[in-house]
């Protein structure tokens, strides 16, 4: 790893003129848990690291019943699975959060973080897809709001300029109802990158008997995480089924681009995203009946 500068801006505004003026010879550093990796194996070269954790508003949770939860990017992931609110509004987002990494790694890394580095198999990218997260982004030519479903544009890219910083991710308050799961295969701990993961989101009928929306989004068989809006548009008006989760789990897998690589295969990566597909929709209707089971 070659030297650096190195700044804490203490204001979004401050931290955006900063980045401004370095073009693409700088990056903002948050948990930092992927970035110095990077930056050690030289696959990133900087000449300046922004730590943006010194700002307040990125390190804000905010949650009120009415309006939603607010993330700032730079909130470490251990403090998202050990928010009471968090945990019992926000369930599906817990379940993402708490693969990432071991304890160490919670302490630092952030789903700002994650979503940023753009990995396709990044665990919190589907649930928070599936939860219709928004992206806050500021720029010198101002704010813009992207849904996180449009956030990755391919391996490691993203819609961010170079002069634009991630904010913070907004989560629309559940309707009732409503539940959301996230489910990754890894073929042994030592290996935590998932193969293929799936998060699904549903809104119930008041009986619980039809489902009236849901979403489906999938992590590690594309270029990206991908949102498979076919899957939740075929369920809606259905009962919460086997049968209906199997038309769902099977558009999945058309909607899925997987590929073969030392992880796992092609076919075996599609065969996952059915089998998830029908388990993350499961746990999801339970959570939408008041449970608390995951779909395994």
């Amino acid at each position: 790893m070659r030297a650096f500068e190195y700044i804490a801006p203490t204001t979004v505004g401050e931290a955006v003129t900063i980045l401004a003026g370095k073009g693409d010879r700088v990056r903002p550093l948050a948990g930092g848990t992927d970035l110095i990796v990077q930056l050690r194996r030289s696959i990133l070269d900087v000449d300046l690291i922004v730590d943006i954790k010194k700002i307040p508003e990125l390190n804000a949770i905010t949650y009120r019943p009415g309006e939603g939860l607010t993330l700032g990017a730079a909130v470490p992931c251990h403090r998202i699975v050990e928010d009471a609110d968090i945990v019992r509004v926000y369930p599906g987002l817990v379940d993402a959060a708490a693969l990432i990494g071991g304890t160490a790694i919670k302490g630092r890394a952030t789903v700002g973080g994650n979503l940023c580095n753009a990995a396709p198999s990044g665990d919190s990218i589907p649930a928070m897809i599936v939860l219709g997260a928004i992206c806050t982004i500021m720029g010198p030519e101002g704010v813009r709001s992207v849904p996180v479903e449009r956030f990755c544009t391919g391996p490691g890219k993203t819609v961010l300029g170079v002069d634009e910083l991630l904010v913070s991710i907004h989560f629309p308050p559940p309707v009732a109802h409503s539940g959301a799961c996230y489910l990754r295969f890894i073929p042994r701990h030592e290996m935590d990158i998932a193969v293929a993961g799936v998060g699904a989101s549903v809104v119930l009928n008041a009986e619980g008997t039809t489902i009236a929306m849901a979403r489906v989004a999938l992590g590690a068989v594309g270029p990206t995480p991908l949102y498979v809006e076919a899957a939740g548009a075929a369920l809606r008006g259905k009962a919460p089924s086997e049968e209906s989760f199997s038309e769902a789990a099977r558009l999945a897998q058309e909607g899925a681009r997987p590929i073969t690589d030392v992880r796992g295969t092609e076919a075996q990566r599609r065969h996952l995203v059915g089998v998830l597909t029908r388990r993350a929709l499961r746990g999801a209707v339970e959570r939408a009946k008041g449970g608390t089971a995951n779909g395994r």
